[in-house]
């Protein structure tokens, strides 16, 4: 397996036509996700329009951004240089384990005792106690990749990150120019591990809770054809037992509701393709959500890009080869 394979195709395909992309959030599993648009922008496709929550959203930011700088090849660039700083964050931090716990227990934290600590902690203070200052370990991150200038150039696809309004429950939209390092940390703020985020005077958390993405962004002007990469299992099997699994479910269970009522009511004469991440998602443990290791994102990202493949296979979309 090689990690974080290097980018091959230097060839800058025609305008998207039509096609949107959704992305939904799903913390380190969001590496399955980068994957897989990893693989449509190989394939040729390109995209007028993004919308994204959490980790999709940060992962839609630098993608647009290296749209504009070199089309599809700048997008795999910069979405590879950011999990590769995610990655290098995460060997950093406090959730270190030994070669032993990583054989025996692969991608599992749970046996780990910081995160034991962790995951008790959050059952008993809420992060503006535990975090009163609200450190964010991916703040001084996206501080060096975001690029404002590249989001508001006149050729850049329409960028949509939701928000979820703590005080109303309602999304709130943020788009290109509007979009800042605090509207991203926002979007990606779970309420039991970070204190909610303040922009202009109003807290917001995780926009998954509102929608995992929102979808309406997406349909002005109504695209062809609609490409939604799931970042979170559907499924999932068994049924949860320790309070982590079962709030967790919970969680994934609303995140979905929002979304399949929105995808019911979206024009017929709109084709949606979805990249499933049940095969690949649907049975890791919560803890995996919080595993920033290289080899464990290199093998999401491969799984992503395996789900890609599978989705333009079935839906006869693969692009054909661009001329030399």
């Amino acid at each position: 397996m090689t990690l974080f394979p290097p980018i091959n195709d230097a060839r800058r395909p025609p305008p998207g036509h039509g096609c949107a992309l959704a992305l939904q959030g799903g913390a380190a599993h969001g590496a399955f996700t980068w994957g897989a648009v990893d693989r449509l922008l190989e394939a040729g496709k390109r995209f007028d329009s993004i919308c994204g929550v959490s980790a999709g959203a940060m992962l839609g930011a630098v993608l647009v951004q290296g749209m504009v700088e070199n089309g599809n090849t700048g997008a795999r660039a910069a979405m590879r240089r950011l999990w590769e700083e995610v990655s290098a964050i995460g060997a950093i931090g406090p959730l270190q384990r030994s070669p032993l716990e990583r054989f025996l227990y692969g991608s599992d934290l749970s046996s780990n005792v910081m995160w034991a600590g962790l995951e008790t902690a959050m059952r008993l203070f809420s992060p503006h106690q535990l975090n009163p200052l609200g450190h964010n370990p991916l703040r001084p991150l996206m501080q060096d990749l975001l690029r404002p200038d590249l989001l508001a150039a006149p050729e850049a696809p329409r960028l949509f990150v939701g928000v979820t309004d703590v005080e109303t429950g309602a999304p709130v939209i943020f788009r290109n120019a509007a979009i800042t390092v605090e509207v991203l940390l926002a979007s990606a703020c779970l309420p039991l591990v970070f204190p909610a985020v303040e922009i202009d005077g109003r807290a917001y958390w995780d926009g998954g809770y509102s929608g995992n993405p929102p979808l309406e962004p997406l349909l002005s002007p109504l695209p062809h054809t609609l490409f939604l990469v799931r970042g979170q299992p559907a499924r999932r099997p068994g049924v949860p037992r320790t309070p982590a699994e079962i709030m967790n479910r919970l969680n994934e269970i609303a995140c979905h509701a929002v979304l399949e009522t929105e995808l019911n009511a979206l024009p017929p004469s709109i084709a949606v393709i979805t990249i499933d991440a049940d095969p690949a998602l649907g049975t890791l443990p919560i803890s995996s959500k919080f595993n920033t290791d290289r080899s464990f994102l290199a093998e999401l990202f491969e799984e992503g890009q395996r789900a890609a493949e599978r989705a333009l296979e079935q839906t006869d979309l693969q692009t054909e080869p661009l001329p030399a």
